[in-house]
């Protein structure tokens, strides 16, 4: 089974289409302008152009009918990633207020559940420790069912789309507040996209629906590592809210498609989604707007540390390779556990960097 081809086919359609972007985006002013930013959170010093979402998308498109073919569920995804990626662009060009963003990420996650996408069950991660073993193997959210006709009977699947909603969203949300450093998001969602495509490598013999899975996770990482050629540092267009919104939402996406692999998600993804979390409530206890960028992410601290945004980026795409390998040889009890081990450290680290770098600031 050839899966080289779908991702060369969407890493040269994305490499070709991203300088072609760049300029677009120039042209009708779709750029980051640190002269004009109102985000404390900015970084670079001279306009880039944004709309990296644009090519990424095109790539995944075209390499998806060529190698895929159009199906129920690939409509939801293709649809719902052209809402995140049409309202992106429209951000880039006059900075959408943060409730507006929100409800475009919901739209594109009941797009997807309206497709069928759905996590019918989670796997119990303490069904080997003590009493927890009565829940089951598997918690199933499939149970509470509302059906109802309108052209026909269709049916809601209550707990399971709610949790499907919340878990695109959070994810949507989590990759987007790691595009701290040039080439950083890429090369996390890249790594992200193969441990997908390995975690089902596993499965295609016993169900061929992993097949798209498969080759979906393939050209996304493919369509990625085009753009990333030119998003490394120093970058030549960044992925701006279309590039990481659309990113995210595949790699939620997939997740629940490969069998539920929230689990392995997470543990891939840990440092930034736990930096993004640590974030939220930072800024909530703090009083302010937890979508108010600042200079508080761990990529943030470290470049106050003197470290450069390659050795960021390089450090975070370590991490998460690392992650990555762990989470395919675990199942999900010790994901737990691997997952509040690494959260204690994360969190724990940036605790003791926010109290030391604000008391070097004092002196």
């Amino acid at each position: 089974m050839n899966f080289l081809l779908p991702f060369l086919a969407a890493f040269l359609v994305s490499a070709f289409l991203t300088p072609l972007a760049a300029r677009m985006a120039r042209r009708f002013g779709l750029v980051d302008d640190p002269r004009q930013s109102n985000n404390p959170g900015t970084i670079h010093k001279r306009v880039v152009p944004r709309a990296g979402g644009l090519p990424i998308y095109v790539a995944v498109l075209l390499a998806s009918l060529i190698f895929i073919g159009i199906s129920k569920k690939m409509l939801g995804i293709l649809g719902g990633g052209l809402i995140l990626v049409i309202v992106g662009l429209i951000d880039d060009r006059v900075d959408l207020k943060s409730y507006h963003k929100l409800i475009a990420q919901i739209l594109a996650s009941l797009v997807v559940v309206a497709s069928g996408i759905g996590i019918a069950f989670i796997t119990n991660p303490l069904f080997v420790i003590g009493n927890f073993g009565h829940l089951g193997e598997v918690i199933r959210l499939d149970s509470l069912r509302l059906v109802f006709n309108f052209l026909g009977t269709h049916s809601i699947l209550i707990l399971a789309d709610i949790f499907a909603l919340f878990w695109i969203v959070w994810v949507i949300n989590m990759v987007n507040f790691s595009t701290g450093v040039d080439g950083q998001m890429p090369g996390i969602v890249i790594i992200a996209l193969f441990v997908i495509f390995a975690a089902t490598l596993r499965f295609i013999a016993g169900d061929p629906s992993q097949i798209l899975v498969a080759r979906l996770a393939l050209i996304g990482a493919g369509a990625t590592s085009g753009f990333l050629i030119f998003n490394f540092y120093p970058a030549r267009i960044f992925p701006g809210d279309s590039g990481s919104y659309f990113l995210g939402f595949l790699i939620a996406v997939l997740a629940i498609l490969s069998g539920a692999k929230v689990g392995t998600a997470i543990l891939v993804m840990a440092v930034p989604l736990i930096d993004g979390v640590f974030t939220i409530v930072r800024r909530i206890v703090s009083g302010k707007s937890p979508f108010l960028g600042d200079r508080g992410h761990l990529q943030h601290r470290l470049m106050q540390l003197g470290w450069g945004q390659r050795r960021i980026s390089l450090f975070y795409w370590l991490l998460c390779a690392i992650l990555g390998a762990v989470a395919l040889g675990l199942h999900s009890t010790q994901k737990l556990f691997a997952g509040v081990f690494i959260a204690t450290i994360v969190i724990g680290g940036l605790l003791w960097l926010n109290m030391n770098l604000s008391q070097k600031h004092q002196r």
